[in-house]
């Protein structure tokens, strides 16, 4: 786990520049408020305004992002506002935070903009009970998150605007439907449903702190897709904070609340959340667990009971996503899987197609963007099936299958890179046989997905001289390698429906 985390390639650096750029952020975010004669609280309500706006806008392109952090304040305000004015009518306050979060998870079906502002949305009402807000404080807390924002965006996109340098990644949509088809609609009667479970079950274990249990439940529903997602994200964000609860006693308790040496140990937080986030949720949770104990610690309200609560709510919170993904309107890890493989596959044509037409010679085909798409449909397989390849699966025939098809879809995004690198060369030539091998790449993917018989037997093909012929072989066998772990009887699918 640590190698993971801490070992991971880091193409371009890019985890360490986005973990740097959000502790430099935030610190001129907190910096700001001091100086502006804010209170402590305020303080830090602007400085968790600007973590939100660093790690959850994820637009693909720079003026979206900028956008999409202007209109958190929309969305924040009025929920901010809400949230303080019921604080002390518990069953509207309640009915209102259930509604919030329910209202969030739907959003998603609007992609990374909808995704961001209901994230924001909820974590207003969520520090409204952290940090017990009052209908006084709202003028202050408005003043300290808009200033918090504007030190952030000014950081983001004005200091360290990394992304201008960069190709916008490819953002895959969302599966389609309508009604409770679709899995956005689907997910937030989830939500609302484990929500309410972990809030009933979270005030039964205090009545000062519930809202810990409802803030687990919400963060274990944030992109998944599935049940087995879901499970694991719970089972991993229990660990996280139970392996965070002894790191934070060690380092926090001893600092008395000392600003200076807290300060550091919340920055250092802050750089764990952003540097380990995309590649292990269990070591981001253990630093979001010691970053809140130092905040606590700053507060004065730090023991070792309030820690053990905290374990106790994360893990209430987390049964009740289970409960409710295994209980109502599931979404089947297989049918996810399932289809976010198949718009890979589809996508791996195209990609062939757009550097087929490259190499015959048209101007206008560039299978770039095609590639990008695939790189980030394979992020989606991967995650999807996290559960079935996790060490602790017990599911081992089912668990070498789904570790046997990342490799040849893995296998088909290197080779289908190749093939672009071939055709942007201006001295690529095309050759006759592409498109006869093309042609069988289209006949293999639809077979894949279902619309022809499958191929039964592997290509064979002589070794190929040219790079492109040589890249399309390679793909060829790779997908007819992939109709057996992919097209096995009903009675054995690839995950557990």
């Amino acid at each position: 786990m640590l190698r993971k985390a801490f070992v991971a390639r880091d193409p371009g650096r890019m985890r360490l520049r986005f973990a740097c750029r959000a502790v430099l952020g935030i610190g001129l975010a907190v910096v700001v408020c001091g100086l502006a004669g804010h209170s402590l609280v305020a303080a830090i309500t602007g400085g968790l305004a600007a973590l939100l706006a660093l790690f959850t806008v994820t637009d693909p392109t720079v003026r979206g992002q900028a956008v999409t952090t202007a209109l958190l304040p929309a969305v924040g305000f009025p929920v901010l506002a809400l949230a303080a004015l019921l604080h002390d009518h518990p069953l509207a306050r309640d009915t209102a935070f259930l509604a919030v979060m329910g209202a969030g998870v739907y959003a998603r079906r609007w992609g990374p903009r909808g995704h961001s502002l209901g994230v924001f949305a909820f974590m207003a009402f969520f520090t409204t009970q952290f940090l017990h807000t009052l209908p006084g404080q709202l003028p202050e807390l408005y003043s300290a998150v808009a200033l918090s924002l504007l030190a952030a965006s000014a950081v983001r996109f004005g200091l360290w605007c990394y992304e201008r340098r960069l190709t916008a990644p490819a953002v895959p949509a969302p599966p389609a439907g309508t009604g409770l088809a679709r899995v956005t609609t689907r997910q937030a009667v989830q939500a609302v449903t484990g929500g309410a479970v972990a809030l009933m079950a979270g005030q039964l274990m205090s009545d000062q702190r519930w809202y810990w249990a409802v803030g687990a439940t919400w963060w274990v529903f944030v992109n998944t897709a599935s049940r087995g997602e879901t499970l694991v994200r719970g089972f991993r964000r229990v660990l996280g904070t139970l392996i965070g609860i002894p790191v934070g006693l060690a380092v926090v308790v001893p600092l008395h609340g000392a600003p200076v040496p807290t300060a550091l140990v919340v920055a250092a937080g802050v750089f764990g959340i952003f540097y380990t986030a995309a590649v292990s949720y269990t070591w981001m949770m253990l630093s979001v667990t010691v970053m809140a104990g130092a905040l606590y610690g700053s507060l004065g309200v730090l023991d070792p009971g309030l820690l053990a609560l905290r374990l106790g709510e994360t893990a209430v919170g987390a049964l009740g996503a289970m409960l409710a993904v295994l209980c109502v309107l599931p979404v089947t890890t297989h049918a996810t899987t399932d289809a976010w493989i198949q718009r890979a596959l589809r996508c791996v044509h195209a990609c062939t197609e757009e550097a087929a037409a490259r190499l015959s010679g048209s101007a206008t085909a560039d299978p770039a963007p095609r590639v990008a798409e695939l790189e980030a449909l394979l992020g989606r397989v991967r995650l999807s099936l996290a559960p079935l390849v996790h060490p602790l699966s017990p599911l081992r025939a089912r668990r070498a299958r789904a570790a046997h098809v990342l490799a040849l879809l893995d296998e088909c995004a290197r080779e289908v890179r190749g093939l672009a690198s071939v055709a942007a060369d201006p001295e690529a030539s095309h050759d006759a046989r592409l498109a006869a091998a093309c042609w069988r790449v289209e006949n293999a993917v639809e077979a894949l997905t279902g619309r022809t018989p499958v191929a039964s037997a592997v290509p064979a093909h002589p070794a190929a001289t040219e790079p492109a012929l040589a890249h399309l072989h390679s793909l060829e066998r790779a997908l007819a390698e992939l109709a057996a772990p992919l097209h096995s009887p009903p009675r054995a699918p690839l995950v557990a429906a």
